[in-house]
């Protein structure tokens, strides 16, 4: 099994497993419920595109992408996306996503492939125990429309309306966007 890169999160209370350790199985199914996420919403957006240009994007994103992380997300599990500059402040980071996210940024300083970041660690809240699996989303060429550094007037004030405290914009093709953020309760296992 692939051997992942771990965040530094013991300040937080939760433990990391060696990075020499192969990733436990509840990482397959935190994989698995991002990419079910990742791809309906990029299928969303890019539908919506089409049909009613960067504009109608926006409202995907606004509307659906909750929508879609609900389906995918399950009685056992909680996928959603952060950032470190969010557009929608519900989803704002923790402190251990934060945590993980300047870790992720440092990473691809580094010189590290985006497509290959990702970290989990397991995470005490009391009596229960949690698997928390975050995984890098490099900005795209598509992203830039609507987060980049040249955000057409009218795609900027429907940005304006929908979220008035917006700070995701600026972002390069290849920087760090934010990530997938997924919990896992463990008790069931």
């Amino acid at each position: 099994m692939r051997r992942l890169a771990l965040a530094l999160v013991t300040a937080l209370g939760a433990s990391t497993a060696s990075a020499e350790e192969p990733a436990p199985a509840w990482v397959d199914q935190a994989r698995a419920g991002a990419g079910a996420l990742g791809s309906q919403l990029q299928q969303a957006l890019k539908s919506a595109i089409a049909e009613g240009g960067p504009v109608a994007g926006i409202e995907v994103c606004r509307i659906r992408a909750p929508e879609i992380a609900s389906d995918v997300s399950g009685s056992r599990i909680d996928v959603g996306r952060t950032s470190l500059k969010v557009r929608n402040p519900d989803n704002a980071p923790d402190a251990l996503e934060t945590r993980i996210l300047e870790d992720f940024e440092r990473r691809l300083a580094g010189g590290e492939n985006p497509g290959d970041i990702e970290a989990f660690v397991i995470r005490n809240d009391g009596e229960r125990r949690y698997g928390h699996w975050m995984k890098a989303i490099p900005t795209q060429g598509l992203c830039t429309v609507c987060h980049g550094t040249d955000i057409p007037p009218e795609v900027a004030e429907a940005i304006d309306a929908a979220y008035p405290r917006d700070q995701a914009r600026g972002f390069s093709v290849g920087e760090l966007r934010g990530a997938f953020s997924v919990e896992v309760d463990l008790q069931a296992d």
